[in-house]
């Protein structure tokens, strides 16, 4: 996501929350990836008081603001020591800058659609969440922009999600990473534009198409309205301690066996 865009992730970050509303958790951390200065950082702050909110920020998203945002929703949380990194520093590393079993809640907002991996950021969610953490995410969905696939503008170079996935996909996904009790959910947004060029700006922020500069007579073929398929989901992180098979071995955390005595016949 790109600047022009972020009042889409603030809008889509609120439903998250306000869907997490029936769920208990308590959280002493919480990593937001990617984070950015918007209203979901009041609500987070207003659902669990005492956390340090740690942040994956994204390209273009000013650390101080997120900093200043944080300060203003929460004072305490200046006082508090959060890891912060870039989310151009996880795609190269492949890892957040977290121990393991560290935070108690992951909250993704619009990100998983742009990555090339999913399953790898489902394996680093559940590596970095501690036992009984959650995982809450949204992306959007292979319907996204449907209206734009019948274009024929040679200054327009549509593209695919780099992840497609469906909410069904998302959840066999979940299952596969040994994420507890998956619920998906799915709903359709209508952006309608009145101009073209703000249509263009928008396709661009979502990266569903390259444009290069355009003449008149051929933005008059776009669309007045896009489709956004946005699909919400939230697993827990629950038997991180049990044995593991690959390869039909079984692997069992030391910390998992016992020994059991057996006294004497009388």
């Amino acid at each position: 996501m790109t600047q022009p865009i972020r009042w889409l992730q603030d809008e889509i970050a609120t439903r998250m929350l306000q869907k997490l509303d029936i769920v208990k958790l308590i959280a002493k951390d919480v990593l937001v990836v990617p984070d950015f200065p918007g209203e979901h950082l009041a609500i987070l702050a207003k659902r669990f008081p005492n956390a340090c909110i740690h942040s994956v920020t994204e390209e273009g998203a000013s650390c101080f603001q997120i900093w200043r945002r944080k300060a203003i929703a929460n004072w305490r949380s200046i006082f508090r020591s959060v890891k912060t990194n870039t989310l151009q520093g996880y795609l190269q590393a492949g890892r957040f800058n977290l121990p393991d079993n560290s935070v108690d809640l992951v909250l993704s907002v619009l990100l998983l659609q742009d990555l090339a991996d999913p399953k790898h950021f489902l394996q680093e969610c559940r590596r970095v969440l501690r036992e009984g953490g959650l995982i809450a995410f949204s992306y959007l969905g292979p319907d996204t922009g449907k209206e734009l696939r019948d274009l024929q503008i040679s200054t327009i170079q549509l593209k695919n999600l780099l992840s497609p996935w469906d909410m069904h996909d998302m959840g066999d996904a979940l299952v596969t990473e040994r994420f507890s009790d998956p619920v998906m959910d799915m709903e359709y947004l209508t952006l309608d534009y009145e101009k073209p060029a703000l249509l263009m700006a928008d396709i661009q922020a979502l990266k569903l198409a390259n444009i290069a500069t355009t003449s008149s007579n051929e933005i008059t073929n776009l669309p007045q309205k896009i489709t956004l398929e946005v699909v919400y989901g939230h697993a827990w992180a629950i038997g991180k301690h049990l044995a593991k098979t690959k390869d039909h071995v079984a692997y069992i955390d030391p910390n998992q066996i016992g020994r059991k005595t057996r006294s004497d016949p009388a």
